[in-house]
């Protein structure tokens, strides 16, 4: 039998289990890696699944696109928080968390070829998601402050490009991009006739007074806007794998193609739970943010005494930080000797495309505030005695 290569393997292997099999096997290993929070869905979510169950029915499959109650709740909220109008434009899809989400839209507009722009440090799933489909992710590097750089957008733009990424409030940096800056990518877009995939999984989590901006309730925006939406952080639903988007009305057709063969439809008790914490609305998640806020001001403390070690640029959104390490060492041999000789786990920059420094995410929404602080004290302390 001849070899041939796969396409897979030019896609990144995943960073978290590995991240993961270390800290199994260091026990005791606080994590500021995964990007989760700390509670669970509202009871409300969690009540729904009674009326899941109720009608024998919702064991068989269910609309492409969703369920209908999710559909009209959804339309509702993008109303009123992101002032996004649902018309004969654009349309929402549910998906099983915005990866699916993400991976829609590369099928949906893309062929053998194409490429799509990232910003640097990217979203790994995205970068693999592309390569996946066979598609070429042009990287672009962003500011000193992770803040994107319209003009190096612009002259990344070539024949093949379909889209440009943006993540806002961004994974892995934690930065926020304001209103002007998602607009102009947005118009950029629509003037080269690409479509803007704006990712707002994070779209709750911002701080000191920092406005979360959604380039889909710009005028004009809607035949070249996808925007993609997740319970996963917000609701505390990360397995029950919900998520949404918001695509032009043209693309319908084609997501619905890629739905019905990978998934068929978002799995229904998942969606009913959905409908519950809609209802409930973000007041049951502000309140928790607000504890993460708090356990955000305890990081930015301790990692100020870095100051000779590393640096950051400001991060009012997600739950993370990236810190560029003043090291030449590898990132990844300075997150394992940071977990197998201080108990302590952050995420190597290197999977995020950070290839020229040493480079760590520290991620802090998953953990109480007593063993945050732990976390964070013990990578403190793991860093003034590496370096």
């Amino acid at each position: 039998m001849k070899t041939q290569i796969s396409r897979m393997q030019a896609v990144q292997s995943p960073i978290i289990p590995v991240i993961g099999e270390l800290i199994r096997n260091n026990p005791g290993t606080i994590s500021l890696g995964q990007g989760i929070v700390y509670y669970a869905p509202p009871p409300q979510a969690i009540a729904q699944i009674s009326q899941f169950l109720a009608d024998p029915t919702n064991n068989q499959y269910k609309a492409v696109e969703g369920i209908p109650p999710l559909l009209a709740a959804i339309k509702t909220k993008l109303q009123a928080f992101n002032g996004i109008e649902i018309n004969h434009q654009n349309c929402i899809v549910v998906t099983a968390g915005s990866n699916m989400a993400f991976m829609n839209a590369i099928l949906a507009i893309t062929s053998l070829g194409d490429e799509i722009i990232l910003q640097t440090p990217y979203y790994f799933n995205h970068e693999m998601a592309i390569t996946m489909a066979g598609c070429r992710a042009v990287l672009v590097s962003t500011d000193e402050n992770y803040q994107p750089r319209l003009d190096a957008i612009a002259q990344a733009i070539t024949s093949k490009t379909k889209a440009v990424v943006t993540i806002s409030p961004n994974n892995p940096t934690g930065v926020v991009y304001p209103k002007e800056t998602l607009q102009q990518v947005n118009d950029l877009c629509r003037q080269h006739g690409i479509y803007h995939i704006s990712d707002e999984a994070y779209e709750y989590f911002t701080y000191d007074d920092t406005k979360h901006i959604s380039p889909g309730s710009f005028s004009g925006s809607n035949s070249h806007t996808i925007s993609l939406y997740s319970l996963s952080k917000a609701y505390g639903f990360a397995s029950w794998r919900i998520g949404y988007m918001v695509i032009p009305e043209h693309l319908l057709v084609s997501v619905r193609k890629v739905q019905d063969t990978i998934l068929i439809c978002p799995p229904v008790i998942s969606q009913y739970a959905a409908l519950g914490a809609l209802q409930v609305g973000m007041d049951y998640c502000l309140t928790h943010i607000s504890a993460i806020a708090n356990i955000r001001q305890l990081v930015l403390k301790s990692i100020s005494r870095l100051e000779n070690l590393c640096t950051t640029a400001r991060a009012n959104g997600a739950f993370y930080f990236l810190l560029k390490v003043n090291t030449k060492m590898d990132a990844l041999e300075l997150a394992t000797r940071l977990i197998s000789e201080h108990r302590v786990a952050v995420i190597p920059g290197t999977t995020f495309g950070m290839d020229n420094g040493c480079y760590l995410r520290v991620a802090y929404g998953a953990l109480q505030k007593e063993t945050a602080a732990e976390g964070i004290e013990r990578l403190v302390r793991g860093l003034q005695t590496i370096l």
